[in-house]
């Protein structure tokens, strides 16, 4: 039988700028083209996790706008289990306003909007999904109310809890505590850590902290320079290879990454193996342009693999 993964996460309407670099305070810059992309980590790792192949359910908060009513479309559309997305009467979808450079880097606006109430009576509402998953996949772009029971309840039944910790900010040993498995970037590992992390040995000393704080897995995505993983007890920690390509857009490749490894690992490949499918899976996102338009399938990536 398939392994599910319950997603629990933000959605947001990305009105996307593309300008040549980011404005300074007080400038004013003309772009070279403007487009509205559905996105919020939440719905592009559940997309990225069912694009890849995985048994994929989403548990989030809409408005009853057309953009909510869209999004429950296209989720639809991507064989998401939808039944746990709410629609919230009076409120607006929640709204990320991007701009990308010329370098394919991107600086980021959000407001929260529907997102703000994926809190603990609603994660209540909806237990038996996330009771009955095999993975919970979650970030941080929803409150920290729903975030630690959703915890509890996967904990309570045996429900394999990943964390991609983005964006940035420090957790509560006590939220840590839950993890199974985490997969912060650099700059996220360094927020939890206080090790700033650039190299092997400083993925090292960032991974052995997060271990004493009571998680057994610790992946660091490092761009360029792959993903570094570690299991702790088990002495097993080694930097997993990326793909060389040249980026458009990263948005949504660490989403891509997240998506690629939790269906990996629900398909039984170790933990190595999990992260470079991972590793191509983001590679292919930041060859184009936008948050879910950039999420391969399942078939673009075995096309890319057998290409390399």
């Amino acid at each position: 039988m398939d392994k599910t993964i319950v997603v629990l996460g933000s959605v947001n309407a990305d009105h996307v700028l593309r300008v040549g670099h980011f404005p300074r305070p007080g400038e004013t810059l003309t772009g070279s083209s403007y487009n509205i992309i559905a996105g919020g980590k939440g719905a592009n790792q559940a997309v990225a996790c069912a694009r890849l192949g995985g048994q994929t359910q989403f548990m989030a908060c809409v408005g009853q706008d057309g953009f909510g009513n869209e999004i429950i479309q296209k989720l639809n559309d991507d064989g998401i289990n939808t039944e746990t997305v709410e629609q919230v009467k009076g409120v607006n979808t929640g709204v990320a306003l991007i701009f990308v450079d010329d370098r394919a880097e991107n600086c980021i606006g959000i407001a929260a909007e529907a997102n703000s109430y994926l809190d603990e009576a609603f994660v209540r509402r909806h237990q038996p999904a996330i009771a009955g998953a095999d993975y919970l996949l979650m970030q941080l772009e929803t409150p920290e109310s729903g975030i630690q029971t959703a915890a509890a309840i996967a904990r309570a039944h045996g429900t394999q809890i990943v964390l991609n910790p983005a964006p940035a900010r420090p957790l509560s040993d006590e939220i840590l505590s839950c993890i199974d498995m985490i997969t912060p970037n650099q700059t996220e590992a360094e927020m939890l850590t206080g090790v700033t992390v650039n190299d092997t040995e400083s993925a090292v000393r960032a991974a052995n902290i997060l271990h004493g704080k009571g998680i057994e897995i610790v992946v660091i995505t490092m761009g360029r320079q792959g993903a570094f993983i570690s299991e702790a007890g088990s002495q097993k920690s080694e930097r997993v290879t990326g793909f060389k390509v040249e980026p458009v857009d990263t948005t949504a490749a660490g989403d891509t990454f997240n998506g690629g490894l939790l269906v990996a690992l629900a398909e039984g490949k170790n933990l190595a193996d999990a992260a470079s499918f991972a590793n191509a899976c983001g590679a292919l996102s930041v060859m184009r342009h936008g948050a879910q338009t950039s999420i391969p399938t399942r078939e673009d990536v075995a096309e890319f693999l057998a290409a390399r």
